[in-house]
């Protein structure tokens, strides 16, 4: 009977010390999802500024064919869902799943406000829409977009790199001025 009692003794100890361990291995945890190799820094959490952002909230520059220049504001949150806006309408039919695209396109990162990449310097990306050959953002945000015509795509991390990937940090939101330079009739 004596060495019971010392094994409940041990196991409760054990026990104590276990979920001690656990307790600190939860404060210190990444967030649940895929984990984020050591060497990447993750975006720190910042404090919500009590609404997320819309369109009009984004300043851009330039017309169609012109390199833009992408402005975002410091007064409000990323929006959690794909947010577009025209900024010039074009002419033709809009864009269609299956349709082969030629687009420009600047991004600029919402967490640091820094110009990623831009094919305005160099040549304009071939896409079929709706392929899954970019990312989800686009696909569903450049549908109905007329040659010609410029689209802002604000997109959620969900429909962009999600945990990162591509030079882009993990949970980042992208901000995309593209210039739809090829859209087939019908």
């Amino acid at each position: 009977m004596q060495n019971i009692g010392k094994i409940v003794v041990v196991a409760v100890a054990a026990l104590s010390l276990a979920a001690c361990g656990q307790q600190a291995k939860t404060q210190t945890a990444a967030p649940a999802g895929p984990s984020v190799p050591p060497s990447s820094a993750a975006a720190p959490a910042t404090q919500s500024k009590g609404r997320e952002c819309t369109a009009d909230d984004i300043k851009t520059t330039g017309k169609f064919g012109e390199k833009p220049e992408i402005t975002i504001p410091d007064d409000c949150d990323p929006p959690k869902k794909l947010i577009t806006k025209d900024l010039s309408e074009g002419t033709g039919d809009g864009a269609k799943a299956g349709q082969k695209l030629q687009m420009n396109y600047h991004l600029v990162t919402w967490s640091n406000k820094q110009v990623l990449d831009s094919s305005f310097d160099s040549k304009p990306f071939d896409l079929t829409l709706g392929a899954g050959e970019v990312i989800p953002g686009w696909d569903q945000g450049l549908v109905g977009i007329k040659q010609g015509g410029r689209r802002l795509l604000i997109i959620p991390p969900d429909l962009a790199y999600g945990q990162g990937g591509r030079g882009i940090q993990p949970n980042e939101t992208l901000v995309f001025v593209t210039d739809a330079v090829a859209v087939p009739a019908g």
